[in-house]
């Protein structure tokens, strides 16, 4: 059962740029639950009746909204934000498109497409004919005000932002290092369910009511997001629960490398393994997944580390 939240942030109550001269639209003190009622990725231009000729319209200045920024009281450049991600309630329908020039095969895939798709079973959605696909609905947006801005919303950084990390489900929690006086945070970007990658640039994109805890941390020395997954039964999650670093810049190769280097600091740091004995760990343990790869100019790799290796 989440907490009753201390606050609660309207759809109404949003922006458009990452920057820590945005005033918090609420306060809170640290451990406080926030509740957010969110629009979609699309701010509410595309709907359930909806057709692939409305994409031709989609005024993208109005995509990727984040709702907030809340404050978080004490939060200062230096510290970490812990998130704990509550809950996560989809609407009943959301949409998925192909849009001409973004995605990873804009080049291949020209032509603009449009699926509507129906949320009310709440566990699982057809997608295609025959095709079901698990409902696993996180935040694509999640993240705190960066050290200066105003920054786009659409592509990530150390500060969180579009990570479309669909592991950041309920029952994970993230770390987020704060740059700005009382972190800031926002978040937004509904997903019912996405592969990781979100190749064609979108998921099942979805209003979302979510519920976070936010926590100010003084004990952790990161210096980019890194989160742990939820629990989970085997058949749903196989490795079992994992601790996660992400790498996060223009250039892949070198993002993956970040995430690596990441995962030895947290493997020496809080299990004392040598960074030599650390890394070769990482060659035969450590899984490395292409969270966002389509929102230029920077994308995520992130280091999956299983928890059940220190049984």
């Amino acid at each position: 059962m989440v907490a009753t939240p201390a606050v609660r942030i309207g759809r109404d109550q949003f922006h458009l740029a990452w920057d820590p001269a945005i005033e918090p639209v609420a306060s809170v003190r640290s451990g406080a639950v926030v509740e957010f009622d969110m629009l979609d990725a699309g701010g509410g231009q595309i709907t359930a009746d909806s057709t692939v000729a409305d994409l031709a319209s989609l005024d993208f200045s109005r995509v990727d909204q984040v709702n907030g920024p809340v404050a978080v009281e004490g939060a200062r450049p230096g510290d970490v934000l812990q998130v704990d991600l509550l809950d996560f309630e989809p609407g009943d329908w959301g949409w998925t498109a192909s849009i001409p020039g973004f995605g990873l095969l804009a080049d291949v895939f020209e032509e603009a497409a449009l699926r509507i798709t129906s949320l009310a079973d709440r566990r699982r959605a057809e997608f295609l004919p025959g095709i079901r696909v698990p409902l696993v609905p996180f935040c694509g947006e999640v993240g705190v005000a960066p050290v200066d801005g105003p920054r786009s919303t659409i592509p990530p950084d150390l500060h969180g932002g579009n990570m479309d990390t669909r592991h950041l489900t309920a029952g994970a929690t993230l770390f987020l290092p704060v740059f700005a006086p009382d972190a800031r945070f926002s978040m937004g970007d509904g997903h019912a369910a996405q592969g990781d990658g979100e190749v064609c640039g979108t998921a099942i994109e979805t209003p979302m009511r979510a519920s976070v805890r936010l926590t100010i941390r003084r004990d952790l020395p990161i210096t980019g997001p890194e989160f742990l997954t939820p629990e989970g039964t085997p058949a749903e999650r196989p490795v079992g629960r994992r601790y996660a670093t992400d790498g996060i810049g223009p250039d892949v190769r070198e993002a993956a490398r970040d995430a690596t280097r990441r995962m030895i600091d947290w493997l020496g740091r809080e299990h004392g393994v040598v960074p030599i004995d650390a890394y070769l760990l990482c060659s035969v343990a450590v899984d490395l997944r292409i969270s966002e790869i389509v929102d230029v100019p920077n994308f995520v790799v992130t280091a999956h580390c299983p928890l059940s290796i220190f049984d």
